[in-house]
């Protein structure tokens, strides 16, 4: 539990701070030789009346979002790798240096700064109770409006996280729509699931191509927000969901087996930025499309030379059956602008190994064909201290992708793999405003590179994609 109080009720308080700060003549003698406040070094000591004190160093100001989130999960971390439940938060110092508006970013670093992967073992759990104080009573009516949004987007955050750690047995297709389902059900988000049947008689050959090959039958999941019944604008939000995948006939290598749960990111990510537009009623009108399903080796499954149709009425030259991503995702673009009247796409997905080899685990890769609209973005990233780089694209990019069977094919004939995969996408998008993330490096980690990472998912994207919403 975290709340924001005009003054602390907590034994433990944590404080951030520098290393020349003049609070630190206030704790016990030799404090100030002990702690220098390097970033993210931190001391215990105690106040003159003997209660604990946690001091967090703030270092030199610069990439402040990160930084500031950092802070946040740090403190949290320290305290609770030495069984403290409740303290505190003192953020004088920081909202004197960075304004009101870092309320937001240590809000978010210290709820993640809890999360924990849930695990399948017996464990005892020891919630923590945290206060976050040191607000000015003339601030304190805009930091709390502050606080309250960023819970609720940290809610879809944590829940987009819970979902990626799930193994592939404890989250099928259906499961993994009817979670959704149940986590928004108390919004004003309609939704709707489309069954096997329904995507048989829609022609969706893109979805039914790759979820066919399981027993566990593949789904479509709508979630439909209008907070702003009078807009014009109905962003599209469309998001891998697959919980299993081998790689079909073209199958994974065995040590890359572990990481195939995770394939249903960017499905996760929609839902988890879904949530938090309706959940703070955000004057805003978006629709998330997540196309669920597994990819196995079964009788009947694609192979390498295959031609498939598609909902759009494309064929599709299926070249590598590994590349299944981007075939379901054009089946549910193609819905979301025929069916669902969206004015803009947005897709995301763990789609491609070459995206992690050119910028590793921390930054997206985005192609994009608007300039408007990925500066709406940009914006958005920028605020919530995720990172993203936009890679160009010309045309000789978009002939990689040209067949010589079929209207287009599903690899590349000539490398580029992070830009074709996503113009394989754009070609479904009926040249509507289209804004691609490949989030195939940042959606895991098995290390934490940020203190506010724990290991495994990340909820990568739910953050951006919500400031995306929003930004008008």
């Amino acid at each position: 539990m975290i709340q924001l109080k005009h003054a602390g009720t907590k034994d433990v308080t944590v404080f951030f701070c520098h290393g020349d700060s003049k609070k630190l003549k206030e704790f016990s003698e030799g404090t100030e030789r002990l702690f220098q406040g390097e970033f993210l070094q931190t001391a215990w000591t105690t106040d003159k009346e003997g209660r604990l004190v946690l001091l967090t160093g703030m270092g030199e100001a610069g990439q402040e979002v990160i930084r500031l989130k950092e802070l946040g999960a740090a403190a949290v971390k320290e305290c609770r790798g030495k069984k403290i439940t409740g303290f505190s938060m003192d953020i004088t110092e920081i909202v004197e240096e960075y304004g009101t508006e870092s309320v937001r970013h240590i809000t978010e670093g210290a709820i993640l700064g809890t999360y924990e992967q849930k695990v399948f073992k017996d464990k005892e759990e020891n919630p923590l109770e945290i206060e976050i104080v040191g607000i000015a009573s003339e601030d304190f009516e805009e930091a709390q409006k502050l606080f309250q949004e960023t819970v609720t987007v940290t809610e879809g955050i944590c829940f987009a996280r819970d979902m990626v750690n799930l193994p592939g047995n404890h989250l099928r297709p259906e499961d993994f729509a009817k979670s959704i389902m149940e986590f928004v059900k108390d919004t004003e988000i309609e939704t709707e699931l489309l069954d096997l049947s329904v995507l048989k008689e829609k022609g969706m050959q893109g979805l039914l191509g790759v979820g066919e090959s399981s027993q566990y039958p593949p789904c479509l999941l709508v979630l439909r927000y209008k907070g702003d019944p009078k807009g014009t604008r109905n962003t599209g939000l469309i998001g891998k969901g697959v919980t299993c995948d081998t790689g079909g006939y073209c199958l994974k290598p065995a040590n890359s087996m572990l990481g195939i749960k995770g394939d249903m990111a960017g499905g996760a990510a929609v839902c988890g930025a879904m949530y938090a537009l309706a959940k703070n009623k955000m004057p805003v009108n978006a629709v998330a499309v997540v196309p669920m399903c597994e990819n196995r080796i079964s009788s009947g499954s694609l192979l390498p030379g295959d031609v498939i149709g598609s909902y759009a009425g494309k064929t599709i030259e299926v070249v590598n059956t590994d590349a299944e991503g981007r075939l379901i995702l054009a089946d549910a673009v193609s819905y979301a602008v025929r069916e669902e009247g969206v004015t803009e796409v947005l897709d995301i997905a763990t789609l491609t190994g070459a995206v992690v080899n050119m910028f590793g685990f921390t930054v997206t890769g985005a192609v994009c064909d608007n300039d408007e609209m990925y500066e709406r973005f940009e914006k958005a990233y920028t605020y919530s201290g995720e990172r993203c780089w936009r890679i160009p694209f010309y045309k000789e990019h978009e002939k990689m992708i040209e067949s010589k069977i079929a209207d287009v094919r599903n690899l590349s004939n000539g490398g580029c793999g992070t830009i074709t995969a996503g113009l394989f996408i754009r070609a479904f998008a009926e040249e509507h405003p289209w804004l691609h993330l490949d989030i195939a490096g940042t959606a895991w980690v098995d290390d934490p590179i940020f203190e506010f990472q724990s290991c495994g998912a990340t909820g990568a994207g739910v953050s951006s994609i919500y400031r995306f919403c929003c930004e008008r």
